[in-house]
């Protein structure tokens, strides 16, 4: 699999980055197939340096923060109302209430929404599409979220999305070739439960899941990055980095 960070900034745009979305890849039956995994505010735009938006196959919302799926309002026109015609339906997993929050960021009656350019499907049970197995598990945060396990070629990629530490993201982790953790925290601060995780929790998870290699992402502008990736390197000893717009990693 081919992962491509679109953007990685936590909580809002950042300076160097748009919000999180995520392109994975993977050659199958003589093609591309194409995911997304979030698509948060300033993404859209972004996406159009590495790929044609209109050759995604299928988006996955991990939940339904601005930073995580706003762009879909971008993207929804795109696909409806671009010069060649409205692109054809693909399928968008996420939680429960997924058409209505997209109707309602866009102004939209719920019926038709944008049922009419996206099929939406619920997250919480395995999916197979493509060359792609998608496992997702609700995790800890203050709305419905998911985490994702993704695995094609016989490699896996698991995505925290947001999550304050818990036993969901350990077992889901397990084994993965590549962990891109969120590391939204500092350690030290006084920080909420359940909603977010620090350099040091991404490290000890990445220690306690066995993982191949490690990738912060979702560090917010008004951190430091170096000090966050300092937390993390305490904790864990194998291969580390930090996601940043535009860097491409292969799993």
């Amino acid at each position: 699999m081919r992962l491509t960070v679109v953007g990685c900034s936590g909580s809002y745009p950042g300076p160097d980055s748009p919000a999180s979305s995520y392109l994975v890849e993977e050659e199958h039956e003589g093609r591309t197939w194409r995911i997304l995994l979030d698509l948060g505010n300033g993404a859209l735009g972004q996406l159009h340096r590495y790929v044609d938006p209109l050759a995604v196959d299928g988006v996955f919302l991990s939940h339904l923060h601005a930073d995580h799926c706003l762009d879909m309002c971008g993207y929804y026109v795109l696909r409806k109302y671009h010069p060649t015609g409205p692109a054809p339906r693909i399928p968008v997993w996420g939680p429960e209430g997924t058409p209505a929050r997209m109707a309602s960021a866009y102004d939209l009656p719920e019926d038709p929404g944008m049922t009419e350019e996206f099929d939406f499907r619920l997250l919480g049970t395995p999916v197979e599409f493509g060359p792609f197995r998608v496992e997702s598990v609700q995790v800890a945060h203050p709305v419905t979220a998911y985490a994702l396990r993704v695995s094609a070629g016989g490699r896996t990629l698991v995505y925290t999305g947001d999550t304050g530490p818990c036993a969901a993201i350990d077992e889901l982790a397990v084994g993965a070739d590549v962990l891109l953790a969120e590391a939204s925290f500092e350690s030290g601060k006084v920080n909420p439960p359940d909603l977010h995780l620090t350099g040091a929790e991404c490290g000890e998870l990445a220690t306690r899941a066995g993982v191949g290699g490690l990738l912060l992402t979702h560090i917010p502008p008004w951190h430091d990055a170096a000090v966050v990736m300092e937390e993390a390197r305490a904790a864990w000893t194998g291969p580390l980095g930090q996601a940043t717009a535009g860097a491409v990693f292969e799993i």
